[in-house]
């Protein structure tokens, strides 16, 4: 198990388990710390002392076989994984060419000691300097939030209004501090994967150079530095990301605190003030106090955050009232009392602030109102996967591919933002679609591909949802690289139709500007780095959440390499939850239970009322045109019609793509749906109650006979005729008679 991944709203909560988690990463600095500099030890006394050289390699290979990378996070990369067994491959080679030493190592210094003594003096001594500064402030504010919380409440208005100000300009800078310390501190634990591994990878690499005997072993180690400079460049590129997450999720945690606090309505956590009665005296014990709202349960832990450790044992009690306490009935500001059930007599407690005692007692079901905490709402994307939005992927896709497929640093490098919000507002716009000519050299390349990942930004969720996003993670982290290929692919399939249309289009493009990367220099794994985060952003932007970016880009790579199988194939029975139900109608239970909502087919095209010609020939008019051309925005009308199409189950956001009859209608724009009209017409009689949804279909009850039933265009629909209606059935919800 790695090191825990430090919140940034924990450095609010500054709870118990928060100073454990940082203790741990401070331990680990330190480690590393000693560590370098016995290795700086070594390494000097490997250049300068030519008759110990012998023992000074040994020494040297045996501190790198025993030093062990500990990760952030539960799971490692394969490039981690190959990060962090590189120094027992080092120990290994140095440990064969340690008989076949023949002269002094040359240049060593410049590309071992001083990097080493770089890394340590910049970051981890700038680490120490943070810390320093953390425990002051820590100090600083514990003093000055006690002596506050001992004034009395008889003092005037002013002052104590002065007093609230001065304590919340100290928080505000603790805080400050607080999340500067974390990001330091997870900055050099991600820094020393690469910046401790890099020099000591080009060390090697030199001795190579001067002898003979390594010379040879350097053709068997040539396949794995091979893999780690691989590996080094992959991870520098992930971190580069990666910190720059990081920074823009702690720059709004200092910009709206209160935003970004993690907040839950079933558990409150923070430290308050018991009133403890010792004899004729009565004294403030300051407590670390959990509640859980569910068992009404209490648990408070004696705690000193200035020395960061326990001093007294957890006490737990199940909550029966509490009730805000009155400013005329004690000295005390901001108290309430408590009575538990398992526990004799009233508690009286202090919160650190008025806004602290209400979430307590909102947290209790105290006689307080009861606020809820509304964060704004975010504007609905313009973006959705429906006919617009796969003509314009298919158009830009189609730019690119025939104008700057070998275009270096492609879909890397950014257009301007204020030419991509052009584009994309002509090409979403059914009246200016038209007009958008993609091979004049008005629009760049980079312009274009910009505008891809800016659309993909814009869907209401990403691409790979919400709801498999911690699949395809946990896919990504499994040891056996052909379980992630079978597990992604089983994932895949589960993905609603238009997500995954729209994710094989990509994939097959990204796959054919891969081909090209000795041109472009865009890679398989440098097009997982731009693609991870935009197909599987995750839902909370947390810490945690942005250190698993480098399992989606890993995720990401394994559609690219694998995209024709993971496509064009079903996934292996067994391999994935729900795969025998894949593009298949449902089935009736076999307990005669009804179908539940979520179990009807989706609706792709409205039902109109009219005559059987006229039906056939409005249908016929409905076309889905993907040319890569031109988007198909002749008619007002027809656009109109498809964007209203009524939707299905939750599963699917927006409208719904038009499923033409061809199944590579998307990968060949020039193949147009069609549909025949020779179907035989039956009758069917209902198995259970249905209530219609949207006005194409119809509503009925159980042992209903329906007329000139036949097999609709929508997939797990049929039609047919109730009362001189004619609309449509769910296929699962009958049988033919």
């Amino acid at each position: 198990m790695g090191l825990p991944a430090l919140e940034f709203s924990d450095c609010y909560l500054d709870s118990p388990q928060f100073r454990e988690r940082l203790k741990s990463h401070e331990m680990e600095l330190e480690k590393t710390n000693k560590f370098i500099k016995e290795l700086i030890k070594d390494g000097k006394a490997l250049i300068q002392a030519l008759k110990n050289l012998s023992t000074a390699k040994r020494k040297f290979a045996e501190s790198l076989n025993e030093f062990k990378f500990q990760c952030i996070g539960d799971a490692e990369t394969d490039d981690e994984i190959c990060i962090a067994k590189s120094l027992q491959e080092f120990a290994g080679v140095l440990q064969n060419l340690e008989d076949e030493r023949t002269r002094m190592i040359e240049n060593a210094n410049d590309v071992l000691i001083l990097p080493l003594e770089r890394f340590r003096k910049e970051q981890i001594a700038a680490a120490k300097e943070a810390k320093k500064k953390y425990d002051k402030e820590t100090e600083k504010y514990c003093a000055v939030v006690e002596k506050h919380l001992s004034l009395s409440a008889k003092k005037k208005e002013a002052h104590l209004h002065e007093a609230d100000n001065q304590v919340d300009h100290v928080r505000q800078h603790f805080y400050e501090v607080s999340l500067e310390y974390v990001f330091k501190v997870q900055e050099v634990q991600e820094r020393k994967m690469f910046e401790f591994v890099e020099p000591l990878l080009s060390f090697l690499q030199g001795l190579f150079t001067y002898y003979h005997h390594g010379y040879e072993l350097a053709k068997d180690f040539n396949h794995f530095k091979t893999d780690l400079t691989i590996s080094i460049q992959n991870t520098r590129n992930r971190f580069d990301s990666t910190r720059s997450e990081v920074e823009c999720l702690m720059k709004k945690m200092k910009e709206n605190p209160h935003e970004h606090k993690s907040i839950s309505p079933h558990t409150m956590q923070g430290y308050l003030f018991v009133q403890e009665k010792r004899s004729f005296v009565s004294t403030w014990v300051k407590y670390y106090c959990s509640y859980h709202r569910e068992p009404k349960r209490m648990t408070l832990m004696m705690f000193d955050q200035k020395s960061g450790g326990k001093t007294g044992d957890e006490e737990s009690f199940t909550l029966k009232s509490c009730t805000r306490r009155k400013t005329d009935s004690i000295e005390k500001r901001f108290c309430f009392d408590i009575e538990a059930v398992d526990r004799p007599g009233v508690i009286t407690m202090q919160a650190l602030s008025e806004e602290d005692r209400r979430l307590w007692m909102e947290a209790m079901d105290g006689r307080e109102p009861v606020y809820t905490l509304n964060r704004d709402s975010q504007n609905e994307a313009m973006a959705q996967l429906d006919v617009i939005g796969f003509n314009i992927v298919t158009k830009f896709i189609y730019a690119v591919e025939t104008r700057g497929i070998d275009e270096q640093g492609l879909y890397r490098i950014v257009g301007v933002n204020s030419r991509v919000q052009k584009l994309l507002g002509l090409a979403m716009d059914p009246k200016t679609c038209a007009d958008v000519e993609l091979d004049s050299t008005e629009w760049e390349i980079k312009t274009i591909t910009s505008a891809i990942k800016h659309y993909l930004r814009m869907l209401p969720g990403p691409l790979m949802t919400y709801q498999y996003q911690r699949n395809f993670i946990k896919a990504a982290k499994l040891d056996n690289p052909e379980a992630r290929v079978a597990e992604i692919h089983s994932i895949v399939h589960r993905l609603p139709e238009k997500n995954r249309q729209m994710l094989e289009l990509l994939m097959k493009h990204l796959a054919k500007v891969a081909s090209h990367h000795q041109q472009n220099l865009m890679t398989v794994a440098n097009l997982g780095v731009v693609f991870g985060p935009t197909l599987l952003r995750p839902q909370e932007e947390t810490v945690a959440a942005i250190m698993d970016i480098k399992f989606q880009n890993i995720v990401v790579e394994i559609l690219i390499e694998n995209h024709e199988r993971i496509f064009k194939d079903m996934p292996v029975s067994g391999g994935g939850q729900g795969n025998t139900q894949l593009n298949l109608p449902r089935r009736r239970s076999a307990d005669g239970k009804a179908p539940s909502c979520s179990e009807r087919p989706l609706t792709l095209f409205p039902t109109p009322t009219f005559s059987e010609k006229d039906k056939v020939e409005k249908r016929n008019s409905v076309v889905v045109n993907s040319s890569a051309d031109s988007v198909n925005c002749n008619s007002t009308h027809n656009w109109t019609r498809l964007n209203s199409l009524p939707t299905g189950d939750g599963d699917h956001d927006g409208p719904q793509l038009a499923k033409p009859s061809q199944p590579n209608s998307l990968q060949n724009p020039k193949v147009r749906s069609s549909m025949s009209t020779s179907t035989p017409l039956r009758k069917a009689r209902a198995l259970y109650a249905c209530k219609a949804e949207h006005d194409s279909e119809l509503s009925f009850i159980a042992g209903t006979i329906f007329d000139n039933v036949h097999r609709s265009r929508e997939p797990g629909w049929l039609e047919g005729s109730l009362d001189g209606k004619t609309g449509l059935i769910p296929e699962n919800y009958v049988e033919f008679v």
